[in-house]
């Protein structure tokens, strides 16, 4: 097969343009991030802090690493609504359910912690009103990759 994706969790299920701005732009820094990124908590960048904290908790605790695709595609992927979800439902300040979904990215004992961080994130994001660069038309070579490795 030529066409196959290369794991579930990259396959595409949504467009970003369908995601309200702070959950697009989590997915975009999401998309970006390399793990090298050393993200200082200083007035105004407190979302990408947190959105770091978040990605270095799913690197520890992470079940399996989260597939994504390229910053450009417009298409999202399974993972990545996965994690838009997680940061849609802290910002709705519904605990209960970023806690199931922070229990689907990392480990149990981990969970609450991720929890509480994707809440700081999402607050954070929508206070800075999380402009979102648009995304170009789905990249059809646009092999999703783990990330942080």
């Amino acid at each position: 097969m030529t066409d196959t994706i290369p794991c579930r969790g990259a396959a595409p299920v949504g467009q970003i343009a369908d995601l309200p701005a702070h959950e697009a732009a989590a997915v975009l820094f999401l998309r970006r991030w390399t793990g090298t990124e050393q993200v200082e908590r200083t007035a105004g960048q407190e979302a990408d802090y947190y959105l770091a904290q978040i990605f270095e908790m799913l690197h520890r605790f992470g079940r399996r690493p989260l597939m994504r695709h390229h910053a450009g595609c417009s298409c999202l992927g399974a993972d990545e609504a996965c994690f838009a979800q997680l940061i849609g439902g802290a910002s709705d300040g519904d605990r209960e359910d970023t806690m199931m979904i922070a229990c689907l990215l990392v480990r149990a004992d981990a969970a609450p912690i991720l929890t509480d961080i994707a809440q700081m994130a999402a607050l954070h994001l929508r206070r800075r009103g999380a402009k979102v660069q648009s995304a170009t038309a789905q990249d059809r070579a646009c092999p999703a990759r783990p990330v942080l490795h």
